[in-house]
């Protein structure tokens, strides 16, 4: 059989042939094409899980199916940061952010409805890729507008919060005020008005006690203050303690102020059992007896009633005035006042016997010596008068002469001990016996060396 031969090609068929088959090389592809090609790249990065040989189809239909999720994820985000606008709206009322938020959830809804349709009718995006990233866009957004109202809302609370610290900040400022007014009108003998019509002859033990009561109080609120200037002057409380009591085991850091209290109540009480503190000669005085009950009894009737401050100033060489300037300079040490309040001008006033101090700090100790010298007069007042006494360091606790100054001594460095395991640590406030009475002395306790 012979082979039939083709035709022979001319030269310009030949040419329009190369002509042909090169056009398709160097046609620039069109944007169909470009997001094709995007999106086989796309489809190769969401399935690295996938072997090598699942076919392009199976990448596709995943990465379609992972980029409806993230729009419907992104669509439920734009809820949720309408939802918390809409909550944010409400107080303080804010009609169009409600709106704008109402708008959104709207709007949203409808694109919810819109992926369900397109779901149950497979009518999907034919660029998953970018559909994907404008929905972890969308997201981001919803993100940051969430966050951005969250910290509005935040910053709202704070000034609210702002204003009502400065409102409670005037009230106490109001009823710090107003306790000093009644602090005031206390101190000047309204804690003594049920000893006014006290007489000599019928005065006993719990006219001393309650007397005595008043006296610690004031002594208490003069150590606070102290404390607090203390504290204002960036001065170590643990090291004013320790100096004041050493090698103390102390149950609670606030325990501290007891060692402060001691010191001042040292020097205050310091030479009780002496007619005047020791300030004036014996013989200045009546001798022992009706006489001299008298002459104490009525220094405290002429006293109790009295403002030390215009007492001292109208009065700068009495035997009170004597008493308070002793007092003063052996309780206030230079170091302390001049930490205080910058100088020792007021330390200098008293020293010289000039009273016309403008000072609460020493409006408050002038309270406190006046009760320290009512209760001094007071106990000479009585037959046999009354005596002090001070319990000795690490001796054992008796409840008959002594009672603790703190309540909780439960646990020391979370060790659980007895009664039987304390000492006297230090002695906060004297005791005192009238006759036969005995009205027990404060001491702080501390843990037996073991």
């Amino acid at each position: 059989m012979e082979l039939i031969k083709q035709p022979g090609r001319s030269r310009l068929a030949r040419t329009f042939q190369k002509v042909i088959h090169i056009q398709p090389i160097v046609r620039r592809p069109n944007k169909s094409e470009e997001n094709e090609e995007d999106d086989r790249n796309f489809l190769k990065k969401c399935g690295p899980f996938f072997k090598d040989d699942e076919s392009e189809k199976k990448l596709w239909r995943r990465a379609v199916l992972e980029a409806l999720i993230a729009k419907l994820f992104a669509s439920i985000s734009s809820i949720k940061a309408a939802y918390v606008e809409l909550q944010n709206a409400q107080f303080p009322y804010n009609v169009e952010a409600i709106q704008s938020a109402d708008e959104i959830v709207v709007n949203e809804l409808r694109i919810l409805s819109e992926i369900k349709q397109s779901y149950l009718k497979k009518e999907f995006d034919s660029s998953p890729q970018v559909t994907f990233l404008l929905a972890e866009i969308q997201e981001q957004q919803c993100l940051m507008k969430t966050f951005e109202l969250t910290t509005s809302k935040l910053e709202t609370e704070i000034k609210e919060k702002e204003l009502l610290i400065g409102t409670m900040k005037k009230n106490l400022e109001e009823s710090n005020a107003h306790n000093t007014i009644l602090e005031k009108k206390l101190n000047s003998s309204g804690y003594l008005s049920g000893l006014s019509n006290l007489q000599l002859s019928v005065i006993n033990p719990n006219h001393f006690a309650s007397v005595l009561h008043y006296t610690v109080r004031s002594i208490r609120r003069f150590v606070k203050l102290i404390i607090g200037e203390m504290g204002s002057a960036n001065w170590d409380l643990d090291l004013v303690a320790n100096s004041i009591t050493p090698n103390i085991v102390w149950a609670k850091s606030s325990h501290r102020c007891f060692a402060v209290e001691s010191f001042v109540s040292r020097e205050m009480f310091e030479n009780f059992n002496s007619e005047n503190f020791s300030l004036l000669p014996k013989d200045s005085l009546p001798e022992e007896g009706e006489q001299r009950r008298i002459l104490f009894f009525h220094r405290f009737k002429n006293m109790k009633s009295v403002n030390p401050i215009h007492f001292l100033v109208h009065n700068p060489h009495s035997t009170f005035a004597k008493f308070c300037r002793t007092k003063y300079l052996n309780v206030v040490n230079p170091k302390m006042e001049c930490s205080f309040s910058g100088n020792l001008g007021q330390r200098n006033k008293v020293k010289s016997c000039e009273f016309h101090v403008n000072s609460s700090f020493f409006e408050k100790f002038a309270e406190m010596a006046k009760r320290v010298w009512l209760f001094h007069c007071l106990a000479y007042s009585f037959d046999p008068e009354a005596k002090i006494f001070l319990v000795r360091e690490k001796c054992r606790f008796s409840e008959v002469y002594m009672e603790c100054v703190a309540e909780d001594y439960s646990s020391f460095d979370d060790r659980e001990y007895s009664s039987e395991d304390f000492n006297v640590g230090f002695n906060v406030v004297p005791g005192f016996i009238i006759g036969k009475t005995v009205i027990q002395s404060q001491v702080y306790l501390s843990p037996v060396s073991r």
